[in-house]
Formats: C-alpha cells, structure tokens, sequence
C-alpha cells in the first residue's frame, strides 16, 4: 500500500505515523514527490493490509497495490521522473550524453578524455575504476586512485562522474567521489548492493543483466526504491539471443515498453550492445528515436592501445560527429540535448 502524505504534513506528523505503522509490524518506507511525501507499507509476509490509515492525521489519501504491481509502475506515478544529478537533470525534454573510456589507466588519459567530450558538449564523465572482468587475470582497475583521477578530471572540466560500484565494501569509496553509482550488468541482481544503494539518496544507474527480463530489470529497480531511494535511471546494453554478429543484441524496443510500464528515466549504452565502434553511431541515433533520454558511450583519446574494450571505443572525432547527429535527431523529435 501507499500512503500520500497532505503537503501541509509537518516532520512531527510524519515521524509519528511512520512510527505507529513500525509498531503494528508493518516495514515503512519513505519517499519525497515533490510537495508530498509518500510512505510505501509492506507486511512481513505479504498479507493483505486491512487497517484504515485515512483517518490518520496528515493522511491524504491511500493506494492499495496488488501484489504485481509496484512503486515505479506508470499507474502510481503518471508523470515521467527526472533525476537530478547536480545541476544536471535526466528525464524530461532535456537528452544526456555521458561518455568516457571504459576504464581509468593514468592521469594523463582521462584528463585528455575528460576535456575531449566537455569541448564537444557531454555533461557526465563515465570511467571504470573497479573492473569486473571476465577473466581474474583480466585487468580489474586502478580501483580508489581511478575514482581519484575520475573526480580530478571532472572537477577540472565541470562535469559530473558516474561510475560502477562493484561491491557493497566499495560504496562508501564510490559515494566520496562518484555523482551517480552505477551497478554494472553483471550486479543487477545483486540484491544486498541493490538496497544498500537504496539506502543512499545517491542517483543510481542500473544496468539490465544480457540475461534478464525487462520484468527481472524493474523488479531490480524495485529494490532500490523499496529502501527509499528513487533517482534511478535505467540503462539497456543489450541483451544475450542466438545472434553472434554483435557482442550482444541491443533491445530498442526496451525503451518504449519501460517508458509504457514506469517512470523512470531510461538511457542507452550502444558501446556495450554492439562490441564494434563501427555500430554505435547507427545504434544511438536509433535509440533517441525510440525515445532514450540520454547516451552512455565509450569515448578514448586512443582507443587503439586502451587497455580493455579496445573495439567498441569512439575517437574524440568519431564522438563529435555522433554528438551532431544526435542533436538533429534530438531537434526532429522535439527534443534537445
């Protein structure tokens, strides 16, 4: 069940409420939609809530959710979400370009990188600092001192830092220095990370895993929210079918079916779908046609000796030329970036 709070509700009321709820057993979580404050119930083992909270003082109004149906379903919340990272905003009219190398391997790289995609108007710096690889002989990441150099460049070239936490005994290194968490595909159904992000007001980029279902995929955001925090924004990378001509299959129509289902902001990341820089341009402009709010790709200054993902990183050249087509199709759908 939802609660929605009277806008009038002081902190006193709210405290009191949340208070009485704990004491007959049921799990309370709060969250801030604009004026009202809005408190989640759920009872230990999922029985039916038969108390009568609207004659509670600074009750406005209850909505009973059937066991299907959750938080970030369209019906709950009408309007699209905007996540505030900052000043930056993600939803809405407004389309985000993120970018960066895959992974942080010296000052002098992502400074490059870092003033290279600021010039050609991205506003998000992503690098891997804790790199979860395939291989443990892989390279794993320059780990604190990647997030170190990540902030130094950012900070130098006013933009904001995403970049993935891999475990729960890196969050509060990820939380020092990152603007936005990202949880990799790979952890979208690590259930402990997921709510202990969720406990943050942190804004969280979560990744669908190449094996889950757009059902498995909300019901990983449902975590994070369920612990209170509700900037999250959604990526699709690509899923796993038969198809081997591409690292994985990029699902387009993710998007509009998200759009369809919650309210959550969704973006794209063609880098990881694809495998291939030759792909990505294509890929992102037909994201943004099928209704993405922002990009995330890979972008090195030399992507011929970087470290991991050599293929499907852009030159700064090659990012430029997709930032300006991505701009038109920005415009021809009433949008901008």
């Amino acid at each position: 069940m939802i609660i929605i709070m009277n806008p009038e509700a002081n902190e006193e009321d709210i405290i009191s409420l949340s208070g009485l709820l704990q004491e007959k057993g049921f799990k309370v979580s709060k969250l801030k939609e604009g004026k009202n404050t809005i408190i989640h119930l759920t009872t230990k083992e999922n029985k039916p809530i038969t108390f009568d909270f609207k004659a509670l003082p600074g009750v406005e109004k209850c909505i009973p959710l059937a066991k299907q149906e959750r938080l970030l379903d369209k019906k709950v919340d009408e309007k699209t979400l905007k996540v505030r990272v900052g000043k930056e905003v993600i939803g809405g009219n407004k389309i985000v370009m993120m970018a960066g190398p895959c992974a942080v391997e010296s000052e002098s790289q992502i400074m490059q990188i870092a003033r290279s995609i600021k010039e050609i108007g991205a506003t998000f710096l992503r690098g891997g600092a804790y790199k979860p690889r395939t291989s443990p002989y892989s390279f794993q990441g320059l780990e604190l001192e990647g997030l170190k150099l990540l902030r130094q460049a950012a900070d130098e070239y006013n933009l904001k830092v995403v970049s993935e936490v891999t475990s729960e005994k890196y969050l509060d290194n990820c939380l020092k220095y990152c603007d936005m968490l990202q949880i990799g595909a790979r952890n979208m159904q690590n259930f402990e990370l997921l709510k202990a992000v969720g406990k943050t007001n942190t804004a969280v980029l979560l990744k669908r895993s190449p094996g889950a279902k757009i059902e498995e995929w909300l019901g990983a955001a449902e975590y994070i929210i369920a612990e209170g925090n509700r900037n999250i924004v959604l990526c699709e990378r690509g899923i796993n079918t038969f198809e081997n001509a591409t690292r994985y299959t990029l699902d387009i129509s993710a998007v509009p079916i998200v759009k369809s289902k919650t309210s959550l902001p969704i973006i794209v990341d063609p880098s990881h779908a694809s495998g291939n820089s030759a792909l990505i341009h294509s890929l992102s402009l037909a994201s943004l046609a099928a209704g993405a709010d922002g990009l995330l790709i890979e972008a090195h200054n030399d992507p011929k000796f970087a470290i991991s993902d050599a293929r499907q990183q852009l030159t700064p050249k090659e990012y430029e030329k997709l930032f300006l087509e991505a701009k038109n199709v920005s415009k021809s759908i009433g949008r901008k970036i």
